[in-house]
């Protein structure tokens, strides 16, 4: 596995796949900052802003659901999902 880009291009919704994906791997650092964020009790909205560069004023349903299962993906990388990059990641 390579070094992840601190700010990889976004989709409007992360995998919800049961084993690792290159997204995965490309969005390791957002991960983490949105763990970070959420154990900081941080709004969601201001972590939209600042983490997934997509403003919940301008685009409300689209910031709320890349926030949620960029989320949702974060916490199932933080639970199973490591054990796979300790393999080797995707290989990709």
């Amino acid at each position: 596995m390579q070094i992840p880009p601190l700010e990889p291009d976004l989709a409007d919704s992360a995998p919800n796949d049961p084993v690792l994906t290159s997204y995965d791997e490309k969005h390791l650092v957002t991960y983490w900052r949105l763990l970070d964020a959420a154990a900081a009790g941080a709004d969601w909205r201001e972590v939209s802003r600042i983490v997934l560069h997509i403003d919940p004023d301008r685009e409300p349903t689209r910031a709320r659901r890349a926030f949620d299962t960029h989320l949702a993906r974060a916490n199932w990388m933080a639970d199973r999902g490591y054990r796979e990059l300790l393999r080797g990641g995707t290989g990709k």
